[in-house]
């Protein structure tokens, strides 16, 4: 397999983060009887007001592109830090849930009640969900897919014919 380079392991990224985290929050508001529409004029609403909701397909289109947006802006961060901190790159499996969780922060504390959409309040079970999807679904991937263009490359088995072919000429070496 080749080696990714730094800008399709980001769109890789930011593609993979964006229908995880997208697919988890439809299912579940799917499971309570809201459709993925009213989901993405919800994002949008961070931007527009409440008023979102009544602009229909527009502005549901709005909200998946920021959604989008949010995973390019997760996936760019962490190819950042991972460039001065080798440590992220070395390590995407420890320090991907991490940030996965510092996302599901700083979303939820910080971008959201300070968007025109507002904050809500959230269950037990919410925040458990949502810090889940954040450290497998946000996190582990954009930690991933960042660190993949400055990991070594993988080595590769040589094939069966290959193998046999050195041998044989190895053989051969000793005979002479």
């Amino acid at each position: 397999m080749a080696k990714l380079t730094a800008a399709r392991a980001i769109l890789y990224g930011t593609l993979t983060v964006a229908f995880l985290d997208g697919l988890y929050a439809v299912i579940v508001l799917r499971m309570r009887g809201v459709g993925a529409v009213r989901l993405f004029q919800a994002i949008a609403a961070g931007l527009l007001g409440r008023d979102a909701v009544r602009g229909g397909l527009a502005t549901a289109g709005l909200g998946l592109a920021l959604h989008v947006f949010i995973a390019l802006v997760v996936v760019v961060v962490y190819y950042t830090a991972s460039a001065r901190l080798s440590a992220l790159r070395s390590r995407p499996l420890v320090y991907g849930p991490v940030y996965g969780v510092l996302v599901y922060a700083v979303m939820n504390l910080i971008v959201i009640p300070l968007s025109a959409g507002g904050g809500g309040r959230y269950s037990f079970w919410q925040v458990l969900g949502g810090l889940m999807i954040h450290v497998l679904g946000v996190g582990l991937p954009a930690a991933c897919f960042a660190a993949a263009p400055r990991r070594a490359p993988l080595p590769t088995a040589p094939s069966p014919l290959t193998a046999l072919a050195g041998a044989g000429s190895q053989t051969q070496a000793r005979v002479r």
